[in-house]
């Protein structure tokens, strides 16, 4: 659609001084000469082939006409104003809306974030942890997610936890939780020391029951059967269905869990869990970060995820798997 429209700085000039019904003020507010007002809107008269103002003696006030006009081109300078506003938000910066899993959200994600704040702070975080960022048992029916409308000034990009099927997304692989037993640096020393892995039917087993399906989920029996250790009921203890409640449990000494290495690593260097046996047990689940094709050369997308891709690379690192 073609429009035929008068000049734009013509406009401005109508608005200002409908505004202020003053020449001179309006002169003063778009940093020109009270004649150039005047000749702009004359001309805006001339294109229009009506008049736009009464110049009486000492005041100025709208025709019919121009009072009829004034509402429409100020909400179209208002329009055009908040569109090039929203442009350059998305190029500088903007909104981003990052859903992850509540574990690695509040183990590592959070823990991590100062460094992407300081590189990018024009950029609003609003982080979401959601269950829903865990894959459900059947991982193929995980299609993708809800339409984009690529006019929204808000980006949303997804962290999950499965195994990296997601039609519809740019899909990253960030890294594969090794998981270990963690516990309390006290029951190293206790009545019971736990010394060797056998020491645990001594210590009550606690259980992560976040991960939805069991066969995915790490279990004890794996753990036990790789630590050698025979004769221990594996399903007795406390279950949690929240990862950060298995861990406060861990914390507070109320026994040992499994737990993915670099969701904890910040606990270990803090000295309040310690892992006492270099035993793992893996899954071929992973973290990924999951990105809508419609949006993933926004600027907020590119900065994102360049920096998570950066950070998830040191921990592969530090935990090769």
């Amino acid at each position: 659609m073609s429009y035929r429209l008068p000049p734009l700085n013509a406009l401005r000039a109508f608005e200002a001084a409908a505004r202020h019904l003053s020449f001179k003020k309006a002169s003063e507010e778009l940093a020109v000469t009270p004649t150039a007002i005047s000749h702009q809107i004359r001309g805006l008269e001339d294109y229009l082939g009506f008049a736009l103002f009464h110049r009486l003696t000492r005041a100025l006030d709208l025709t019919s006409e121009g009072r009829a006009m004034l509402p429409k081109v100020r909400e179209g300078l208002e329009c055009f104003a908040a569109s090039i506003e929203s442009t350059q938000r998305r190029e500088g910066g903007g909104r981003l809306v990052v859903s992850a899993p509540p574990a690695f959200a509040s183990r590592w994600l959070i823990g991590h974030l100062p460094g992407f704040t300081a590189r990018h702070p024009e950029i609003q975080l609003n982080l979401r942890a959601s269950l829903k960022t865990i894959d459900p048992p059947d991982a193929a029916a995980v299609s993708g997610f809800d339409v984009i409308d690529v006019r929204d000034d808000e980006s949303e990009l997804f962290i999950r936890y499965g195994r990296g099927r997601y039609a519809g997304c740019r899909v990253d692989r960030l890294f594969s939780p090794a998981y270990t037993a963690v516990c309390s640096p006290r029951l190293l020393t206790g009545m019971r020391p736990l010394n060797v892995p056998a020491d645990l039917r001594y210590h009550d087993l606690l259980h992560d029951d976040t991960i939805p399906e069991q066969m995915d989920r790490p279990t004890w029996a794996e753990w036990l059967q790789l630590a050698g250790v025979d004769g221990l009921d594996d399903h007795a203890g406390t279950h949690f269905s929240d990862s950060g409640l298995a861990l406060t449990a861990v914390i507070d000494g109320l026994g040992i869990a499994l737990a993915s290495k670099p969701l904890v690593g910040a606990e270990v260097a803090a000295g309040r869990l310690v892992i006492p046996f270099d035993i793992v047990v893996r899954r071929p689940q992973a973290y990924y970060l999951v990105t809508p094709e419609a949006i993933v050369e926004r600027p907020v997308i590119r900065a994102f995820s360049q920096w998570l891709l950066e950070e998830a690379a040191k921990v592969v690192e530090e935990s090769p798997q």
